[in-house]
């Protein structure tokens, strides 16, 4: 389990909206604002259920044509409607300098009504600065959106992300003055004096060569007090290793009183809760969506891996320290919730133990391909690669998804979206592995409903 941050940094937004099962809405729309809204007017749905069926709409105020890149022509469509849905052509959303804003939200949210204000006030404000005739707001179903109101802006020439937190640019930067808001190194976003638990201070350039855990956490989380706490023995154990290895706690508390008393806890340094500005920087630059969430960087403050959390649960001895990311997972309970984060092969063989590394091996190339190819682009791989024995945990994940009981069985489950897809063969081979996920990413699978 993790919960969302709002819109304001260490407070928890009740009203905000987590889409249980949002649909992939295939388009393309050149506009200066524009939201997912359902199609009549309604509350928002128990959790138990899914949301109500989601429609697009745009506000199109000017439409400039151009050549579009391949890349926007093939992941965003050709064609748009406007807010009179009338058909209009794609606008220059490839253009080397232009930034592409991705807005998800809907009506019968009351936080998405209070950002669209937000969000319309800020585009009109910088469309007439010096750096107006470089943004569009645009829809990207892409992107595995489960939070609204959610804000992604990505290069239109590369669709490489440059913040999944926009939501906090439009509350820090309101003028566009850091525009175009793009990568910067750890050591920039983290610059400034950082404080121990005993009120001492240190400035960030300390951390220079060494390993660095980005914490990000709450004491009125419980999943984050669960994590603090082996959290503690881990890094007690890495420095008993001799590693340069440090912690800095970035708090989502609701107020000051409770973060010092959870940072108590900690025996590493934190972000002062003071400087909300910086804490907030560190949230937008990290595409936080939830938390706990634990971002292991190197030496050199490039991100290991985004899974620190799982990470430090699977290896209590710290024997995979610092936790480069593997391609393929056994799944167990703990690396389990990634299974939520988007689409998943997961390939189901017997319990016995000396099947585990086969099964490994098996899928091991294509994963080894494919996280390499997106690792080059500076992207998220959409595939998590994982093999499962027998036992409790994948018992409940084979009934929950309604799959048969054969082994060995290769599927590709994709909860967000509530379906699988099935490959139940009797042999498994790793070109059948690869003609599978092939036939995936080029959208050649018809899903089965979970």
């Amino acid at each position: 389990m993790s919960y969302r941050v709002g819109v304001d940094t260490g407070r928890h937004r009740e009203e905000g909206v987590r889409l249980e099962n949002p649909r992939r809405i295939k388009g393309n729309i050149s506009c200066e604002l524009i939201a997912f809204q359902p199609e009549e007017e309604s509350p928002p749905p128990p959790l138990s259920q899914s949301p109500p069926s989601l429609s697009l709409s745009c506000f199109v105020d000017f439409v400039t044509v151009v050549k579009m890149s391949e890349l926007v022509c093939e992941l965003l469509g050709e064609r748009l409607t406007d807010r009179d849905q009338a058909e209009v052509e794609s606008s220059p959303l490839g253009s080397d300098g232009r930034l592409l804003a991705l807005y998800f939200g809907c009506s019968w949210s009351a936080s998405c009504k209070q950002f669209n204000a937000a969000l319309g006030d800020f585009y009109s404000r910088f469309k007439q600065g010096e750096n107006g005739d470089k943004l569009e707001v645009k829809l990207w179903s892409k992107y595995k959106v489960t939070n609204i109101p959610s804000l992604i802006f990505i290069e239109g020439s590369t669709g490489r992300i440059v913040s999944r937190n926009g939501h906090l640019i439009i509350r820090d930067d309101p003028l566009g003055s850091e525009f175009p808001w793009g990568p910067k190194s750890f050591g920039e976003v983290m610059a400034g004096s950082l404080i121990k638990n005993n009120g001492q201070m240190v400035d960030s350039s300390g951390l220079d060569g060494s390993y660095v855990g980005v914490y990000f956490s709450a004491h009125w989380c419980p999943p984050c007090r669960s994590l603090t706490r082996v959290l503690v023995e881990t890094y007690r154990k890495i420095k008993e290793m001799g590693q340069k290895f440090e912690i800095v706690f970035v708090s989502a508390d609701r107020s000051e009183d409770s973060y010092k008393q959870y940072f108590s806890e900690m025996p590493w340094i934190a972000v002062p809760y003071t400087d909300e500005a910086r804490r907030s920087r560190l949230n937008w630059h990290y595409g936080i969506q939830g938390i706990p969430t634990l971002i292991i960087l190197d030496q050199e403050g490039k991100i290991i891996t985004r899974q620190g959390r799982p990470a430090v649960l699977n290896d209590m001895d710290c024997k995979d320290f610092p936790w480069n990311p593997k391609p393929v997972l056994e799944l167990t309970e703990s690396n389990a919730m990634q299974l939520n984060e988007g689409p998943c092969l997961v390939l189901f063989v017997d319990s016995e133990e000396e099947e585990l590394e086969p099964a490994k091996q098996l899928i091991q190339p294509i994963a080894e391909k494919i996280l390499s190819e997106h690792k080059a682009k500076d992207e998220d791989p959409p595939l998590l690669f994982f093999v499962a024995g027998e036992d409790d945990m994948t018992e409940s994940l084979r009934d929950f998804t309604n799959l048969p009981e054969s082994a060995p069985l290769l599927t590709i489950l994709d909860m967000s979206q509530r379906a699988k897809y099935v490959k139940d063969v009797e042999e498994i081979t790793p070109a059948i592995v690869e003609e599978f996920v092939k036939a995936f990413l080029k959208e050649k699978l018809k899903p089965e409903p979970i």
